[in-house]
């Protein structure tokens, strides 16, 4: 699998500098944390479950949840695992595994790993993994005990990614022996981790909150101050760190391909700035974009997407640029002993040792994602990834 692996050749030439890497499902996990891009999550209730994946996976998805969580009621759950059971057997007998995405299960109960895995037989290779919800020290044990008892009677590599989603999180007086408690158990299964997911939804329904398309999560302060915290304990990029995803977006048009004609329309033919921005603030693409934004700045890679029109805005910002490349490149010479040097777009300073570890996470990111070619922009990489 490859990201933009929906373009012709001759538009990833024409786009990129250096084009997607491929990888395939037993990549090492630090390759598959960052790959992750816009994981798309989707509810295991759908009749037409692998039909949904296969046309997903054309359009340039990378990675799927398939819920059997909050997004099903509490009665639909006995049917929601029949049908993942049943349509995942039936992706399985198709035979095109290199063209699906990595895919993975949201269990609501540790129970449910071992049990789907011992029913799906044969067609577990689909899975990479599984989503355990709301990950506490106390809680979750069971699910990467589950998880290692799968893992064990398939004989398959079974990612688990937590999603810090609980309130003993949110609340200041738990905070930090809850953080602490993630980190012991997060340290004993390491291997079995592959990223890190954050609940944001469910911080702000604590406190009965719901932001408008117009603020991203970084303006609820007391879910950005819960970020922050997790960021700080548990994404640092000292070789301590895991990979920490942005949270979801909750707002879309009825339809997914609705911004497309815009695409074809005069602002984006224009390239200025201020009519790009304009047009994607009429179809409440603003936030979304903001909140990628600083979800990088803030140190999170990668995003949970509830709606298929949210993949090709994550994948268009997470594409290296060329500027960011260069600055990544001269940092990590091997002659830079350190010091500070002038960029190659001779427009900011680039000191080689505080600079080393934003340069390789930089670079891990152009491997999966691609760097794009000099003059290339965002517009022009989102045009091409809606399909």
């Amino acid at each position: 699998m490859r990201h933009f692996r929906q373009l012709t050749p001759e538009r990833l030439s024409a786009l990129f500098h250096r084009a997607p890497a491929e990888f395939t499902p037993d990549a090492p996990a630090s390759t598959l944390a960052v790959a992750l891009g816009a994981t798309l999550y989707s509810p295991a209730t759908r009749p037409a479950l692998a039909e949904d994946v296969r046309k997903q996976a054309a359009r340039g998805v990378v990675s799927m949840v398939l819920c059997l969580e909050d997004s099903i009621a509490d009665s639909e759950v006995p049917a929601a695992e029949d049908n993942l059971v049943r349509q995942l057997c039936a992706l399985a007998d198709e035979g095109r595994d290199d063209e699906l995405p990595l895919l993975f299960v949201r269990v609501r109960d540790a129970g449910q790993i071992p049990a789907l895995v011992r029913r799906l037989g044969a067609a577990v290779r689909l899975l990479s993994g599984f989503v355990l919800p709301k990950f506490t020290e106390d809680h979750s044990v069971p699910f990467l005990e589950a998880l290692t008892e799968a893992e064990s009677s398939c004989g398959r590599r079974l990612f688990a990614m937590p999603v810090l989603e609980s309130p003993e999180l949110l609340h200041r007086e738990t905070r930090t022996d809850t953080l602490a408690g993630i980190v012991r158990t997060l340290d004993k299964y390491r291997d079995r981790v592959l990223a890190l997911r954050l609940g944001v939804t469910d911080f702000c329904s604590a406190y009965g909150l719901r932001r408008t398309p117009e603020m991203t999560a970084y303006d609820v302060q007391i879910v950005a101050s819960v970020i922050a915290d997790v960021v700080n304990v548990l994404g640092r990029a000292d070789g301590t760190g895991f990979t920490v995803t942005g949270p979801v977006w909750e707002y879309f048009r009825p339809q997914e391909r609705m911004f497309k004609p815009q695409l074809r329309q005069s602002p984006f033919r224009s390239g200025r700035a201020e009519d790009v921005r304009a047009a994607l603030i009429e179809h409440d693409m603003d936030g979304l974009l903001r909140e990628i934004e600083l979800d990088r700045a803030n140190g999170l890679l990668g995003k949970t997407c509830i709606h298929p029109s949210h993949v090709a805005p994550v994948h268009a910002l997470s594409v290296v640029s060329h500027e960011e490349f260069c600055d990544a490149t001269d940092v990590l010479r091997p002659e830079r002993g350190g010091g500070v040097l002038r960029s190659a777009y001779t427009n900011k300073m680039n000191e080689v040792k505080p600079h080393r570890a934003w340069a390789e996470r930089t670079l891990l990111r152009g491997e999966v994602f691609g760097v794009a070619r000099e003059g290339v922009s965002f517009v022009e990489l989102l045009a091409a990834g809606v399909k």
